[in-house]
């Protein structure tokens, strides 16, 4: 679905950044001066809006809030060296994006459309990037159904934002998890390889039991049979088995994330050994007990990279080495966090500079 490539900018004459303490954000909590609006409306995309940062008005029979239709995606932008600002590899999101809007019967948005509206209002809210190792402004585009109609079918109305938070650390130190079989994230033929928000709605009952249980998360297993690893919690994971870096392989059930992709990436560069395959729960607790296993990790966009310091079986919990005995992840991260912040050769070429 082809947009217009012009925008207006309504710049605030009142910027609430003075009232910020950007040297600790809290995650989610705090939004920056602007955001973006594009509303589509007669088989097509208006003209979008940077403005400020408000609340938006909507039919309580929005179509959103009785049928689901609302996806979202997560990027960051970083500070550089230099003190400049750079995005990482928002393409790909940007096509993920649409990819999530196709599986739920959403219009999709023209690429350079998107990344025309994202580059400018970063330029704008430049200011909003915080400095730190652990800190950068959190990127938030979503799209959701507005049509005021009650009846089952594909909205005729949407509506368009990106929104932006400073943001720090999602998780702070390493996490404990529960390989859970009986709740299901995904199931084959569903909307599990999209970003679609029903899909986190249906996952806060298993996650919350797993807290009141004292878990940090969830290990995903495949819906049909409960036997193969797929996610962790919002995020995919990966694992060190026999010093390979092994990750579940991609599917409709898996999310196709930017992160798995670049530490993936990262780690053939640095002529580590990959797998993409179906790793069983029984074959990942036989590598726990024989010392097989000896790191696993989450990856995302909010979490980045997240230690798994112990694993909940059906059977009972079992720790791995002590993560400070790590190497493959530690410097792993590390590679990441260099390309993103703008320390070294970028040789990929992800970084995206305003």
């Amino acid at each position: 679905m082809m947009t217009t490539t012009l925008f207006d900018i309504h710049p605030t004459t009142a910027s609430r950044i003075d009232s910020v303490d950007l040297s600790n954000p809290v995650f989610g909590s705090v939004f920056s001066d602007h955001q973006f609006r594009m509303d589509f409306e007669g088989g097509e995309w208006k003209t979008g809006v940077i403005e400020p940062y408000a609340d938006m008005s909507i039919s309580p029979a929005a179509m959103v809030f009785h049928y689901g239709q609302a996806i979202f995606e997560g990027m960051k932008a970083f500070r550089q060296p230099d003190g400049g600002v750079a995005l990482f590899r928002p393409i790909e999101n940007i096509r993920r994006f649409n990819k999530s809007a196709e599986r739920m019967c959403m219009p999709q948005i023209d690429e350079g459309v998107f990344l025309s509206a994202l580059l400018e209002l970063i330029r704008i809210d430049k200011h909003w990037v915080p400095d730190g190792d652990s800190s950068c402004l959190y990127i938030r585009p979503f799209m959701v159904a507005t049509e005021a109609h009650v009846g089952v079918r594909p909205s005729e109305q949407y509506r368009f934002m990106i929104m932006t938070c400073p943001v720090g650390a999602y998780y702070k130190g390493n996490v404990r998890v529960k390989v859970e079989t009986f709740f299901t994230r995904a199931a084959p033929g569903g909307t599990g390889y999209a970003k679609a928000a029903g899909n986190y709605a249906a996952s806060l009952k298993p996650a919350a039991m797993a807290r009141d249980q004292g878990y940090d998360q969830i290990l995903w297993t495949d819906a049909v049979e409960h036997k193969y690893i797929e996610e962790s919690g919002t995020m995919n994971v990966m694992f060190v088995l026999n010093g390979k870096v092994v990750s579940p392989s991609l599917g409709d059930t898996v999310l196709s994330g930017i992160t798995r992709d670049s530490v993936l990436k990262i780690a053939a560069s640095k002529g580590l050994d990959i797998e993409e395959r179906k790793i069983s729960v029984s074959e990942l607790k036989a590598a726990v007990e024989s010392g097989a296993l000896t790191e696993a990790f989450g990856v995302g966009t909010a979490a980045t990279m997240t230690p798994i310091e112990s694993i909940g079986f059906p059977e009972g919990d079992l720790s791995l080495p002590p993560v400070d005995t790590w190497e493959v992840m530690p410097m792993l991260a590390h590679r990441l966090d260099d390309l993103r912040r703008g320390k070294g050769d970028d040789p990929f070429g992800w970084r995206v500079l305003l």
